[in-house]
């Protein structure tokens, strides 16, 4: 019973969806959807759709602004997904702003109360009401602590919990619908993808997460005397709440401005690409929304980071495989690019080496030979993952993440001095930990650890197996029913996939008739 209600409160939302699409002439997205083409060409008939002169990733990051936070959430997870949407509609996404229009003071001052469990003025000398940032899930306000110490109070939208919780609803009922009927999409994962995104927005809406994330961030580049974290004020901080460190510096984009404070751009980008070497290399966990905004630099020339709810993290094997696939492509070596795919596991064995390879080549010529200043590392990953989709490359979520961060890493850098690129200012610290994890003795001692694990985990192995042996000589191989269902779906699943758009579109119908 609960199934029937969920997909008839989806088909609802699909209609209101498709209508501000239409409304920003950008329904083109639909139609990659398998079985959307009733809802797509009633919606088309809608009378206040209309065409524009943007391009299609303008018009499509409009709409998703339109739709609200889940949906500037979805769009801004998009635009590290040129896979999906192509490189030009993922860079129009990637301009899409996350800010909102703020809530009110007292609003903000009810959360903190309630997230605290003290009124505000007992916590806080003085609050600033009116936000310096208002984004799609919280806001900022200034303030200054009982101690003295100035701080900026994030805090939680009212009610951002529940809407999220039902568009990343009909995300996943619409990710479903795809894997059931096209197989040749599952590839691209997107049940994982919405997953993934689920699993950002969750963290992001608890702060005492992002406050973890600035604390381990802090930690980690604690001392590096060219970055800097702002501390946590734990005593005023909960899942509604958190209390850090205010920042005060000049906006890192904001070139003319840092001349006249007398600091010179080019440094302001060797110390920029060092600490972002140190998280992506060296740690493995690295800030992950890098755009201008959340960059500033201190009176004493200190780079500052803020807002730390989208993190990444690269296990050691990641980075060794991004480390060699770089190195690979910037001396030419395609095969040993294509080698790297392969032994990580992302490319299947049963693809051609010697094809992929060519591929890999196709991207790297063009680069290879050219000025370091001219070379994007962030577009070559893009086009890599591009041209994977014939190689059946599954996606790698961490990896996407990166690459957006570099793109938006690099155009700070093209900003600050454009004569200069950022990874060619940390080639001395990629060298050097690439001998120290990927040089010979580096190597023996990964072996070495390797093997020891292996054999630590080998009685426990063998246990494993003699009990699925025995299972199977007792009772035989069975299979679930879920499992035998799926075997027969056919084409069963195209037609059902089809049905709540065909609802969709006569309820569109409805309504354009009615506007006629």
């Amino acid at each position: 019973m609960l199934e029937p209600l969920r997909a008839g409160r989806h088909i609802v939302r699909l209609c209101r969806i498709a209508l501000t699409l239409a409304r920003y002439d950008a329904l083109f997205p639909l139609e990659g959807v398998p079985g959307a083409w009733p809802l797509l060409m009633l919606a088309r008939l809608v009378p206040r759709a209309r065409k524009s002169r943007e391009r299609p990733g303008e018009r499509l990051a409009k709409a998703l602004h339109a739709l609200g936070p889940s949906f500037i959430k979805l769009g801004q997870m998009l635009s590290t997904r040129a896979d999906l949407v192509g490189e030009e509609v993922a860079g129009d996404l990637s301009s899409l702003q996350d800010r909102l229009p703020p809530f009110p003071g007292e609003a903000a001052r009810a959360a903190i109360a309630a997230g605290l469990g003290h009124p505000v003025e007992t916590l806080y000398a003085s609050f600033d009401e009116t936000p310096v940032a208002a984004a799609s899930i919280a806001q900022v306000h200034y303030a200054v602590t009982a101690e003295g110490a100035d701080v900026a109070v994030k805090v939680l939208r009212p009610g951002i919990a529940r809407a999220f919780t039902h568009d990343l609803d009909l995300f996943l009922w619409i990710a479903g619908l795809i894997e059931r009927a096209q197989p040749a999409l599952r590839r691209l994962k997107p049940v994982a993808v919405v997953n993934t995104l689920a699993e950002s927005v969750r963290l992001e809406m608890d702060l005492r997460v992002e406050a973890a994330a600035a604390s381990e961030l802090r930690q980690n580049l604690g001392e590096d005397p060219d970055f800097r974290v702002p501390a946590i004020d734990w005593q005023r901080t909960s899942r509604e709440v958190l209390t850090s460190e205010r920042v005060i510096g000049i906006p890192i984009d904001e070139r003319q401005a840092l001349i006249d404070a007398g600091f010179e751009p080019r440094a302001i980008l060797e110390k920029a690409a060092r600490a972002f070497f140190k998280q992506v290399f060296r740690d493995g966990f690295f800030h992950a929304d890098l755009h201008p905004g959340n960059l500033f630099v201190a009176a004493d020339g200190v780079i500052v980071a803020v807002d730390f709810g989208i993190m990444g993290r690269l296990d050691r094997k990641t980075r060794f495989y991004l480390a060699d696939m770089l190195l690979g492509f910037l001396t030419g070596d395609y095969r040993r690019v294509a080698e790297v795919h392969f032994d990580a596991g992302y490319v299947p064995a049963r693809q051609s080496i010697d094809a992929f390879t060519q591929a890999c080549r196709s991207i790297g010529e063009p680069i290879f030979g050219k000025p370091m200043h001219e070379i994007s590392l962030a577009r070559l990953l893009a086009q890599l993952f591009e041209i994977t989709e014939q190689f059946e490359m599954e996606t790698q979520p961490q990896l996407l993440l990166l690459q957006k961060t570099m793109l938006v890493a690099e155009g700070v850098g093209r900003i600050l001095d454009p004569t200069v690129n950022m990874w060619a200012l940390a080639q001395p610290l990629i060298e050097e930990w690439m001998r120290e994890n990927r040089g010979v003795e580096a190597r023996l001692a990964d072996a070495a650890i390797n093997i020891i694990d292996t054999l630590e985990r080998l009685p426990a192995l063998v246990r494993n197996l003699e009990k699925v042996v025995t299972s199977i000589a007792e009772e035989g191989l069975r299979l679930e029913a879920e499992t035998r269902s799926a075997l027969g779906e056919g084409r069963r699943s195209v037609v059902w996939l089809e049905l709540p758009f065909w609802i969709a579109a006569l309820a569109l119908l409805a309504i354009a008739a009615a506007m006629w």
